[in-house]
């Protein structure tokens, strides 16, 4: 083999990995924002099931999606302020005088191989150039 072959074969890997890299924000930004979304109605759907006391609290749970220094961050949870969403801490955490009702973290739980499985995928989509 030649060096021109050696030559031609790195200069397409290096403009693969270019392409991936540059494709590589918007698209992991599109992964973390399908995350969060999903985390967000989780912990909507376990939060209706405390009860009617809070019937308000789960419309409080939302995200933010925000570029961050190393990338795409999520921040997910109930907005003081908005409906009963001061009552997020006491309602996944419990207080002397109430049990815990756990929304957030297992929403979070539950999401977490399937956001790693995407992000997984879209390594491999952006390799391979699909």
């Amino acid at each position: 083999m030649g060096a021109g072959f050696v030559h031609d074969e790195l200069g397409r890997w290096v403009a693969k990995l270019d392409r991936a890299l540059s494709e590589a924000p918007d698209e992991v930004t599109k992964v973390v924002a399908r995350g969060a979304l999903n985390v967000k109605k989780d912990a909507q759907a376990r939060a209706k099931r405390i009860g009617q006391h809070v019937r308000r609290y789960p419309s409080s749970i939302g995200y933010d999606l925000r570029q961050g220094l190393r990338g795409p961050v999520a921040e997910i949870g109930p907005e003081v302020g908005r409906g009963q969403g001061s009552l997020g801490s006491i309602l996944e955490n419990g207080s002397p005088t109430s049990p815990p009702h756990p929304h957030m973290l297992p929403a979070g739980q539950a999401e977490a191989p399937r956001f790693e499985r995407a992000l997984e995928d879209l390594a491999v989509r952006l390799l391979e150039g699909r």
